[in-house]
């Protein structure tokens, strides 16, 4: 088994539930994540619960689906896709790994939240991580997932929009 992980996190300003509501939701990762091309299925009831699913849209037009494991609000977030992953629209496609996204928020002092953001992706044994997808964890694009959360909520677009 490979397992590839990247961990990550920025200060914010704004309080540790305005930071969770916004980065918990996935229609809220398209405007903030390089490669979230759209978001599909996603329960109008926010924020997201254990159990809720949706499917992810990638710039190659690839699938994944995500179910939310772990939802404590305004500290813990987590989700996972397991199977298949970065499938063609038609279904076919993809390759068999585990990706596990979590979300921390601490609170070290006043008007101050830390969002950790932990990536990992697993591959069984035998089987292999595209190159392609291992550039899209390049530190980096945590960098700018974070300055797009930074604009967005600056910007007083912490709510979830309707659907």
């Amino acid at each position: 088994m490979g397992i590839v992980t990247m961990v990550a996190e920025a200060a914010f300003s704004q309080s540790a539930e305005q930071v969770y509501d916004f980065v918990s939701n996935p229609a809220n990762w398209v405007k903030t994540y390089p490669g979230s091309e759209d978001e599909a299925g996603l329960p109008k009831d926010m924020p997201l619960k254990v159990g809720d699913t949706w499917v992810e849209t990638g710039p190659r037009d690839e699938r994944y689906a995500w179910q939310v494991t772990e939802a404590v609000r305004p500290s813990l977030w987590a989700c996972s896709t397991l199977g298949r992953i970065g499938y063609e629209a038609d279904g076919s496609g993809g390759h068999e790994a585990r990706i596990a996204i979590e979300y921390r928020f601490l609170r070290p002092g006043p008007g101050i939240t830390i969002f950790q953001r932990t990536y990992v992706t697993e591959t069984y044994k035998g089987s292999v991580i595209p190159d392609i997808f291992l550039t899209s964890m390049n530190p980096v694009h945590a960098e700018t997932y974070f300055a797009g959360i930074a604009r967005e909520l600056e910007a007083g677009n912490s709510d979830h929009p309707a659907r």
